[in-house]
């Protein structure tokens, strides 16, 4: 088939890598001619494991090209799905103007019968905002247009696999028609086994906002239960393990740390609250509201352990590692872990941070932070070492050659990032957000904890 992609975002540029890997001719449109430019060059503006291999293989086989011409879009397909952003307003609804925006540029261009297929997280009732848009924009003759819902579930890091295998592909559509051409879109996917769930368009949309808040729900549970581990002397890890056995429970996403961020749950969260509210869900938005203020928690909680081992804030050296909001991204959005480093940095600490690959992004989002470009140098005469994401290679450090840069051997671990008995054993002074006296995550399963998967020492 012929399929367009608007939006080359994480979202948009995986899924037209993908979609063309699995056997479509793809174009992929952005207004971005920078991001344009770069992927029809095979490589990602942003980082993601496996994605640039896999542009490079399908725009040799030119089965993928890149355009920021709407017109070419039109012409070459007559399905074309919408990977905009939809970002969080103040009030915590989503700002659709990019969605509209993009639906305004590609409309004109439309011949005959087509589908506008959404893929951006978006609250209920939007995809038939965006079919009335549509039909008041068509001109007579010009053909029949109709809005299908197919919400994304790609965890950053993971969005190439996510795509290829995902858990489950929803559909929500109007007419027998669009359901059979998304069947045709996804049966490379179905014959693997693929679940294909089809239903109508409000629960489609309802249903990744309500699959994040269930995800930011089990986060934010486990990380209140560290809070009852730390005061009593229990062990976390051991809690969430046992937990995790349960099958109504799961070990998904009950690894305790400093909260989560990124583009999507913090957004998610706040906007499903803010509709609930809207439509007097009241018990939804109270459960949400809940959940978003544990997580805002972790963040002076972090800080307040900083102040505890460092002796005091004012005047103190600080090392960050980490900056991603979580490992395998180099994506800083609501980064817990640059919210800590900000709040440090606004009691007079001096702040260094360093990322494997978020460095780039943290700069532009908090210029007034310092950077190194290796672990061991943001430890350079650090008071104290603050490990916020889980990235692999902290939990390989050796703790005696860090000893030897620092000032003080002081460590706070935010994230379940680093062995807390080989630190202390090493003669570190270690204090863990979770509380947990056992070794929580070495470098066998540092990344998984990190993303959200529950680890355990006897795993």
């Amino acid at each position: 088939m012929r399929i367009t992609v608007i939006g080359c975002g994480h979202l948009g540029a995986t899924y037209a890598t993908c979609l063309a890997s699995i056997g479509h001719e793809v174009i992929g449109v952005d207004i971005d001619d920078g991001k344009v430019s770069l992927l029809n060059s095979g490589r990602g503006w942003f980082h993601e494991p496996d994605l640039d291999p896999m542009l490079a293989e399908n725009i040799k086989a030119r089965r993928l090209r890149f355009t920021s011409d709407f017109a070419e879009a039109g012409k070459f397909a007559n399905v074309h799905f919408l990977g905009v952003s939809t970002p969080g307003t103040e009030d915590g609804s989503y700002d659709l103007s990019p969605l509209c925006a993009a639906v305004s540029s590609l409309v004109p261009h439309l011949r005959g019968e087509c589908l506008v297929i959404g893929k951006s997280t978006v609250a209920p009732g939007t995809a038939a905002r965006l079919q009335a848009m549509i039909e008041g924009m068509l001109e007579e003759g010009q053909g029949r247009v109709e809005v299908v819902w197919n919400p994304e579930f790609l965890r950053e890091g993971r969005a190439v696999e996510d795509t290829l295998r995902p858990d489950r592909i929803v559909v929500g559509a109007l007419s027998a028609g669009a359901v059979e051409t998304m069947k045709e879109v996804y049966r490379p996917l179905t014959d693997a086994g693929v679940s294909l769930v089809v239903t109508d368009l409000v629960t489609s949309e309802l249903a990744k906002g309500a699959a994040n808040a269930f995800l930011a729900t089990k986060i934010s549970f486990i990380n209140a239960m560290a809070d009852i581990c730390a005061a009593t002397g229990s062990d976390i890890v051991d809690l969430a393990y046992t937990l995790g056995l349960d099958p109504r429970i799961g070990k998904a996403h009950l690894s305790a740390g400093i909260g989560y961020g990124g583009a999507c749950l913090p957004k998610d969260i706040r906007s499903l609250a803010a509709f609930a509210d809207q439509v007097g869900a009241r018990n939804a938005s109270l459960l949400l509201s809940a959940v978003e203020k544990v997580n805002a928690s972790r963040i002076g909680q972090v800080v307040g352990l900083v102040r505890e081992i460092g002796s005091g804030i004012t005047g103190k050296r600080v090392a960050i590692w980490g900056a991603a909001f979580k490992p395998g991204t180099d994506d800083v959005r609501d980064s817990a872990g640059l919210r800590v480093a900000e709040r440090l940095r606004s009691l007079e600490a001096t702040v260094t941070v360093y990322d494997p690959f978020g460095r780039g992004n943290a700069l532009v989002a908090y210029p007034e932070l310092s950077y190194a470009d290796a672990a061991i140098n943001a430890a350079a005469n650090a008071d104290v070492i603050v490990v916020v994401t889980a990235w692999p290679e902290f939990a390989r450090l050796d703790p005696a050659e860090v000893a030897e840069v620092v000032r003080n051997k002081a460590v706070v671990d935010a994230c379940q990032g680093l062995s807390i008995s080989l630190w202390r054993d090493a003669g570190w002074r270690v204090s863990s957000l979770t509380g947990s006296q056992c070794p929580a995550i070495a470098a066998k399963s540092g990344a998984a904890a990190g993303q959200g998967q529950s680890a355990h020492p006897r795993d």
